[in-house]
C-alpha cells in the first residue's frame, strides 16, 4: 500500500514507521524539517518538507498515486482540511484523521471523515479501568463509543437468565463460554458460576451490568 502521513510528530512518526517495517511504500510530510528527528534511524520511507496545504507539496509527495492518507498533525482544522482535500480532489480511498482536541471532534466528523481520538478513548478506557478490574475490554469500536467486554459470571448469578442481566441495558450478547466451549447465547440461556460472557456495551450499558452483578462494589 502506499501511504501519506501528514505530520511527523510522535503519532505520525510511530505511524509510519510501523507501516514501513510492514513493507508499505510511506511518505511523510510535515513544514518543519526538524519534525522529520522523531523517525527512527531505519525508516526507510521518504519525508517531503512543506505547507501540506500547498498543491506543490501535495504533489512531491505522489497524493495522485496513494491508496490511503493519515492527517495526524496536532491541528485538527488543518487534518481536516487535509484530509477532505484529499478525499473529494484527489480521490484517495482511504482517509484517517486524528483528533487532538475533542472539541474539534464534531467538526471533523462533519466532513464524514473517519475519526480517531486518542484524547476521547482514553479518558473513557481510564474510567473503566477506575471502575474495577471485574469487567475487561477485548475490543473497541469507533472512539470507544461500543466496545465488546468480557465477564465472568460469579455465584450468586447462577440460574438467573442472560435476559435478566442484560435487561433495559446497553447491551447486547455476543458469545457465551461454558467449560471452553463458546456458543452463541439466547436471552433465556440460564447463567452458571465462572461462565464468561462476551457482551457489546456503550459505557453506560456495561456500569448498569456490573451494578447487576457486583452490586456490593456500589455500597
Amino acid at each position: 500500500m502506499n501511504v501519506i502521513v501528514v505530520g511527523c510528530g510522535r503519532v505520525g512518526a510511530q505511524l509510519a514507521y510501523r507501516l514501513v517495517q510492514r513493507g508499505h511504500q510511506v511518505t511523510v510530510v510535515d513544514q518543519a524539517a526538524t519534525a522529520f528527528d522523531n523517525l527512527p534511524p531505519d525508516f526507510h520511507g521518504r519525508t517531503v518538507e512543506g505547507d501540506v496545504l500547498s498543491q506543490g507539496v501535495l504533489h512531491r509527495a505522489g497524493i495522485e498515486r496513494v491508496e490511503g492518507l493519515a492527517a495526524v498533525t496536532n491541528a485538527d482544522s488543518l487534518n481536516a482540511v487535509v484530509a477532505h482535500l484529499a478525499r473529494t480532489t484527489y480521490g484517495v480511498a482511504n482517509v484517517v484523521v486524528r483528533n487532538y482536541d475533542p472539541r474539534w471532534q464534531s467538526l471533523q466528523e462533519a466532513f464524514g471523515l473517519q475519526v480517531v481520538s486518542s484524547s476521547t478513548w482514553a479518558a473513557q478506557r481510564l474510567e473503566e479501568l477506575l471502575y474495577g478490574s471485574e469487567i475487561r475490554t477485548v475490543f473497541s469500536a469507533g472512539n470507544g463509543e461500543v466496545e465488546i467486554y468480557e465477564l465472568e459470571i460469579p455465584t450468586t448469578w447462577e440460574g438467573h437468565t442472560l435476559q435478566e442481566l442484560l435487561f433495559e441495558a446497553q447491551c447486547l450478547p455476543v458469545a457465551l463460554t461454558r467449560a471452553g466451549q463458546a456458543v452463541l447465547p439466547a436471552y433465556d440461556t440460564l447463567l452458571k458460576e465462572c461462565d464468561v460472557v462476551h457482551a457489546s456495551a456503550t459505557l453506560e450499558g456495561i456500569q448498569t451490568v456490573h451494578r447487576r452483578l457486583y452490586p456490593q462494589k456500589e455500597d
